[in-house]
């Protein structure tokens, strides 16, 4: 995919100057016929020469089959270690493709398998900028991660995918996003981060971040063909034993002050930890399949959060 003058919010951006500077393109979907769910994300830092990349199974017998990678920077394709995303339409179609070996985790059990996939990514939403939900003349969120440079769009995503020897038809509801400027994974001491789908005229998505002394809430709740901005996000989480999120309950709120309470159980983890370029600093993200409840509306999706360690 290459660089446009084109209005789009698909398009790649100039490079800022700082160190961390990122812009990365983010999928996830959830099969509930094959109860599978996915995500993947591709990020460019070019001023550090680092393309990278992550793509993750959960599988129904509660398996992890995943990938991840680092290139040299050579160019602003979204292509690297067999993962390669492609815009088909602009703000509504992206096609994502895999081909390579990941590896399969089952308990204390550890082997290569080889995975395929060909999905689609149709859009049921009109992209949701972030900065919908922020004040007035807000520019930058936080020195070292601005995820007002944010677009977030939920929708179908369907195709093929091959595990070893099995092979699924995959229809799915999913989000996606696309995010640009300074990110490192260390400066937030948490971060939390929700999408999920009830139907295609029910979705949500949000961000709570804690970042020094600032708190920010961003995010929508789509409601019969309408994006509805969320300006402030309240959570109160049950963790296990590792750390991890168990279960939760949120409750969103719009610019005129209705509020939306949700309950989120995690069905399955995966926990990938990133490590301080210069500090001797870890973080931890645990991207979990989630089961959501909004009154009596049950749906599906992704809760994300990121802690220091």
């Amino acid at each position: 995919m290459k660089e446009s003058t084109e209005p789009e919010t698909d398009t790649l951006h100039p490079f800022g100057k700082h160190s961390d500077w990122n812009e990365s393109f983010y999928f996830n979907f959830y099969d509930k016929a094959n109860d599978i769910c996915a995500f993947m994300r591709i990020g460019l830092k070019p001023n550090i020469n680092e393309k990278n990349m992550l793509c993750f199974f959960l599988s129904p017998e509660g398996d992890v089959i995943g990938t991840r990678g680092v290139e040299p920077f050579s160019d602003s394709e979204l292509s690297i270690g067999g993962l390669k995303f492609e815009r088909v339409v602009p703000d509504m179609e992206w096609r994502l493709r895999f081909k390579g070996s990941m590896k399969h985790t089952r308990g204390s059990e550890i082997h290569r398998q080889d995975t395929s996939f060909d999905l689609t990514f149709k859009a049921i939403n009109k992209v949701f900028d972030y900065r919908e939900s922020l004040p007035s003349g807000y520019s930058d969120l936080a020195e070292d991660l601005s995820p007002a440079e944010h677009n977030e769009q939920f929708g179908r995503v369907v195709g093929t995918a091959t595990i070893g020897s099995k092979k699924y038809s995959i229809a799915g509801l999913g989000e996606r996003d696309h995010a640009w400027g300074t990110t490192d994974w260390i400066s937030p001491s948490t971060w939390i981060w929700l999408s999920g789908q009830f139907s295609e005229r029910r979705a949500f998505n949000f961000t709570k971040l804690f970042i020094r002394r600032e708190i920010v809430d961003a995010g929508f709740i789509h409601i019969d063909g309408v994006n509805r901005p969320i300006v402030k996000v309240n959570v109160v989480t049950e963790f296990n034993r590792s750390g991890g999120p168990e279960s939760l309950r949120t409750w969103l709120t719009e610019p005129d002050g209705k509020v939306h309470e949700i309950e989120a159980t995690i069905m399955r983890t995966v926990r990938l930890p990133f490590a301080g370029r210069i500090e001797k600093t870890v973080s931890v993200m645990y991207e979990t399949l989630a089961r959501f409840q909004m009154g009596d509306e049950i749906g599906y999706g992704i809760v994300e959060y990121l802690v220091r360690e």
